[in-house]
């Protein structure tokens, strides 16, 4: 009885002992074919499987984290906008406490159809980016100070900047009246120096030849110089020609730089007659001749470019004297103390 007992007692026990030996051989053997499978795959996969298991998980978590907006955080952002809104509101001229989105809607579609527009002419080459600048002289644009009392706010460095580079570029496109009459807005006339200027009379010769004479000074140098409406460039003082009068380079600059700027080299015959001073000074004086003269032949708007080059406008630096109880005009004599 009692060997019954015991070999219904192991059989249970056997019975398990089988079944768990079968289930680790069955798991071996899927460990083993596994391993197999991986040893076929190749290493870029398993790490591109590895990288992007491990990027999923990042972004569910980033996307089961839920986002909590502060009393502060909506305040920043509520002023934020009514900042946005009131610049806007004074780009369109508009009141910033009855401007509503439906306005803001019109002119968003008014700069779609004209940006729009922009393209189709660029499509049948029509429209040309490269526009002559308009002529700004006589006018100034606002200061900072100005624009802050006109728009009744402050104004950064680089906003101002920024503001006059968009009126420069509103400028350089093609606009109509409408558009100048906003740009001139934030101009002040000025009154135009070159007005008060005094042009020599074109004169003419026996032969007929068209001609200006003028005259300059420099330190102690005095020049007058004739200047020809048409030649090939020749320049003579005191009837030598320029290049062997003036050796130093310099000088010789000195003489050219009117034409240069006025884009006229080599469309004019000069002659002059100097005294006085060194070929500094006379080089200089020559200059400014030269340069009133020239006024005979060019526009007034020429003449104004000419001006503010200081290419009219006498120089007045001299040497400064020698001051009594020193060694010359700053230097001082060394101090001994016996």
């Amino acid at each position: 009885m009692a060997a019954s007992c015991v070999s219904c007692g192991c059989a249970p026990s056997c019975r398990l002992f089988l079944g768990g030996r079968v289930s680790l051989a069955r798991r071996q053997v899927l460990w083993k074919a596994s391993t197999t499978e991986l040893q076929t795959v190749p290493g870029s996969q398993i790490l591109r499987l590895r990288h992007t298991t491990v990027v999923t998980t990042k972004k569910n978590v980033a996307a089961l984290r839920r986002e909590t907006y502060t009393v502060d955080f909506i305040k920043k952002q509520i002023e934020e906008f009514n900042i946005g809104k009131r610049h806007l509101a004074n780009m369109m001229g508009e009141d910033p406490e009855t401007l509503t989105q439906a306005d803001i809607d019109d002119t968003y579609g008014k700069l779609l159809n004209v940006e729009k527009h922009k393209n189709q002419l660029q499509a049948k080459d029509l429209f040309s980016e490269k526009v002559k600048t308009k002529d700004l002289i006589g006018s100034r644009w606002l200061i900072k100070e100005e624009l802050e009392e006109m728009l009744v706010e402050k104004l950064s460095d680089q906003d101002y900047a920024q503001f006059i580079r968009l009126l420069e570029r509103l400028l350089a496109v093609q606009c109509g009246a409408a558009n100048e009459e906003f740009v001139q807005r934030f101009r002040r006339s000025v009154p135009v120096q070159s007005n008060k200027q005094l042009i020599e009379p074109v004169q003419y010769d026996q032969q007929g030849r068209a001609f200006s004479t003028s005259k300059g000074k420099r330190k102690s140098a005095k020049a007058e110089a004739v200047v020809y409406e048409f030649g090939s460039g020749g320049i003579q003082v005191n009837g030598i020609d320029y290049l062997l009068y003036f050796p130093v380079t310099q000088d010789r600059e000195q003489l050219m730089f009117p034409f240069h700027f006025l884009d006229r080299l080599g469309k004019h015959n000069v002659t002059c007659t100097v005294s006085g001073g060194g070929r500094s000074a006379q080089a200089g004086a020559i200059r400014l001749a030269m340069a009133r003269a020239l006024c005979s032949f060019v526009t007034e708007e020429e003449v104004e470019w000419m001006r503010q080059a200081g290419l009219l406008t006498t120089d007045p630096r001299v040497r400064e004297r020698k001051k009594p109880g020193q060694e010359g005009a700053r230097r001082k004599f060394t101090w001994k103390k016996r």
